[in-house]
């Protein structure tokens, strides 16, 4: 935007972010890029085959969440 001559008082409107924001953007051409962070562990993964097994088996029909919870519990979650 900047290279197309607008000025930053146009391009922080049409961000929608201060005017002090886009000057620093555009004085710091060099500035951290940040990539798409990686999956972190939860702890229902390790019961996550078992869940989806039980929902599959119960399909068309549903179980309830509590029900669901009871048994990981039992397997020690």
């Amino acid at each position: 935007m900047a290279r197309r001559g607008e000025s930053v008082r146009a391009i922080a409107k049409q961000l929608d972010c201060s005017r002090n924001t886009v000057r620093r953007y555009l004085r710091d051409q060099d500035a951290q890029r940040y990539g798409p962070r990686e999956p972190r562990a939860c702890k229902l993964d390790a019961y996550q085959s078992y869940l989806r097994e039980r929902v599959a088996q119960a399909h068309p029909r549903w179980i309830p969440a509590t029900v669901l919870l009871r048994e990981i519990r039992a397997r020690g979650y």
